[in-house]
């Protein structure tokens, strides 16, 4: 699974979506239908006079509201209730002032100067609401409250001084007011950004704290429903989650056999998490990669455990990371674990369990070679080309390219090519050379265009065999590359896969010259590489 391919298990879920559904729709709380979500939001977005009349008037409780809250907050799972709203409030509340922020600094550089005063009136009553509703439900730790202090004014000074610039219209006075407004607008921007990731620790801490201390599945079950729920939001919540020691609670969860219910959830949200550096070297601290390896290897978890135990391996071997230190406990359990995913594929019972074991192979294959070597004893060549005709586990693009993509790892070592030739691995090469997508999908259309050109790099590395390419030439290979290589619309206007299939004739011609026409060679064989390449990309279909 290189970095063309997909770069995460996560975004490999979402991208199928349209076919399989992997990696679907998992429990994101703020995804609603869009109706219900403008009703959410226009809570928040009152008029800022309508704000200023209903703070100055004390609003009465009655008695019967007032019992009805304390019956809920002391009832069965009151506490994730109160911590999921919680979170929900804070993102919406947060969103809310971010967008009022980034509006001003738009109207600034227009010099919209009464747009600007009333941004900076609704922005600073926005912050001043979520300060005060979140102080009335949670305690606010001291560090937490010299940022509101400091925001609060901060804010009060941008709408104070935005005033003052709609009596004026001396342009000199305007010029130096808008660069001071500018310094004290990013100074709201990253201190409200930073008491935002605070409050977001804060409440972080609370769901970790239920996972931890906790005997109740349902109650660590939902904990973990909402740690999954915030990894949606993107990277920067994944990296706060991380360093609160959430990978290192979630471990603890996958250690007890008591919790084995709560593998699957687990190991998904730590997948999640693990998209980010932070999340990776909480995994290795806490020997995370050996659980792994135990729970893919034990025969009594279930599939959903160790399909979600292959989701953070493919998440960790991903070729996006960076960092590869925690590749060095991976090596120690690699034959196991690449022993686990093989079988997985095997027994797959859909199409999203294959793809997250056969996405996580496709990683491992690339930064180790012993990998490869080990896949070929394991006869993992049958496995997956046997695979390739079950619609039930490799029905979309995606888990195509990453059957095709182990078998091009594989096709370096001399050893694969007569498995494939025994295997009929290159009548399926050829079909893979036709992959289509079946929508309008950017995503499935790229995915088909990594197929079509692994599948030609395959078919170049296997053809140093002189069998394999007797074999391809006698199932007219030669044709379709030259189908691909002259018509853009057949490779969906690629250049990569125009270099690969140029390259597959090549060495198809090396080995059998009388395969090609004189005006085929003439064209993209006799020329340099980059010359065939640039009358083929160039080239006008012609449709007569």
């Amino acid at each position: 699974m290189a970095s063309d391919r997909m770069a995460t298990p996560q975004s490999s879920r979402q991208s199928s979506s349209l076919s399989s559904s992997p990696m679907s729709t998992r429990m994101q709380s703020l995804q609603v239908d869009s109706v219900q979500r403008w009703m959410e939001d226009l809570r928040h977005m009152t008029e800022v006079e309508c704000m200023c009349v209903l703070q100055a008037k004390p609003i009465g409780v009655e008695e019967d509201a007032q019992q009805g809250e304390l019956i809920v907050a002391s009832g069965v799972g009151a506490g994730d209730h109160v911590a999921r709203n919680n979170l929900q409030t804070l993102l919406r509340r947060a969103l809310v002032v971010s967008t009022e922020l980034g509006k001003m600094f738009q109207r600034l550089e227009k010099g919209r100067w009464q747009r600007v005063h009333s941004t900076a009136v609704r922005a600073n009553c926005h912050v001043r609401s979520l300060v005060h509703e979140y102080s009335a439900a949670r305690s606010t730790p001291p560090e937490m409250q010299k940022y509101e202090k400091s925001l609060l004014e901060k804010c009060m000074e941008l709408t104070n001084i935005t005033e003052r610039c709609l009596h004026t219209e001396d342009e000199f006075f305007l010029k130096s007011m808008r660069e001071a407004i500018h310094e004290i607008l990013t100074d709201v921007s990253d201190s409200f950004s930073n008491m935002i990731d605070m409050a977001l620790a804060n409440e972080i801490q609370v769901l970790i704290k239920q996972i931890e201390s906790s005997d109740s599945v349902h109650t660590i079950g939902s904990a973990i429903s909402n740690l999954l729920s915030l990894t949606q939001d993107g990277p920067q919540l994944c990296s706060i989650i991380a360093k609160e020691g959430a990978v290192v609670a979630l471990f603890k969860i996958c250690r007890q056999d008591r919790f084995k219910d709560l593998y699957a959830h687990a190991l998904r949200t730590v997948a999640s998490i693990c998209c980010v550096e932070e999340g990776i070297n909480q995994l290795d601290k806490v020997d995370g990669i050996l659980c792994l390896a135990d729970i893919l290897t034990d025969e009594s978890s279930v599939e959903a455990a160790r399909a979600e135990a292959a989701a953070v391996v493919a998440q960790i071997t991903s070729p996006h990371h960076t960092s590869t230190q925690h590749l060095a406990s991976f090596l120690e359990s690699m034959h196991d674990i690449v022993t686990a995913l093989i079988k997985l594929c095997e027994s797959a019972s859909c199409g999203e369990v294959f793809l997250l074991a056969s996405a996580a192979l496709a990683n491992i294959t690339f930064f180790d070679s012993m990998a490869c070597e080990i896949l070929l004893q394991l006869n993992a060549i049958q496995i997956l080309l046997q695979a390739c005709k079950d619609r039930q586990r490799v029905d979309t693009p995606y888990s195509k390219d990453q059957v095709v993509t182990i078998l091009a790892n594989l096709s370096v070592l001399e050893q694969c090519a007569p498995e494939v030739l025994q295997e009929q691995g290159v009548e399926r090469l050829l079909l893979l050379l036709g992959e289509k997508p079946s929508s309008s999908s950017p995503s499935e259309g790229a995915a088909c265009e990594r197929v079509q050109q692994k599948a030609a790099v395959t078919l170049a590395r296997l053809s140093r065999d002189p069998d394999v390419a007797q074999t391809a030439i006698q199932l007219k290979a030669v044709p379709r590359l030259i189908e691909l290589c002259r018509s853009p619309t057949e490779r969906n206007n690629s250049d990569s896969v125009l270099v690969a299939c140029l390259a597959a004739l090549r060495r198809l011609a090396a080995g059998c010259p009388d395969s090609i026409e004189a005006a085929d060679h003439q064209q993209l064989i006799k020329p340099r590489l980059v010359d065939s390449f640039l009358l083929c990309s160039n080239m006008e279909e012609s449709f007569v």
